[in-house]
């Protein structure tokens, strides 16, 4: 029998791409710098707008995990709603669903906590038929 190996991202060789992919995205959802940086999980301003910058940075396991859920987001909402626009608002929009309360999903989203992302991942997820 063998056993599956399962490999942790690499900052090093994921940063890079996973920012280009962030700020893509958010560009895509008109996020302020306040809201990006609160998905980041980011407090220092200066790290933030090198980010933005350079495209670069050494990520931490926690920012990458981020990226990867709001990603994860973004592309799950592309495949429900495969109007841009729509897809794109999703985010602002009320949902009445018993996750948001009436709320935006990005309300949940800027908590500044990595389990609403996954929860928020996870509902999407649900509501394409995938496992959840």
């Amino acid at each position: 029998m063998t056993a599956t190996l399962r490999l942790k991202p690499d900052p090093k060789t994921h940063s890079a791409p996973a920012l280009k992919a962030f700020f893509r995205m958010a560009s895509r959802w008109d996020l302020s710098a306040d809201e990006q940086m609160t998905l980041l999980g980011l407090s220092a301003r200066s790290t933030f707008f090198k980010w933005k910058k350079d495209h670069d940075g050494h990520l931490s396991m926690d920012t990458l995990e981020r990226i990867s859920y709001l990603l994860g987001i973004f592309k799950a909402l592309h495949v429900l709603l495969p109007d841009e626009d729509a897809a794109d608002s999703w985010i602002r929009k009320p949902n009445m669903a018993p996750l948001f309360a009436g709320k935006p999903a990005l309300t949940r989203m800027l908590s500044g906590r990595v389990s609403d992302l996954f929860l928020v991942r996870q509902y999407l997820d649900a509501q394409r038929g995938g496992w959840a």
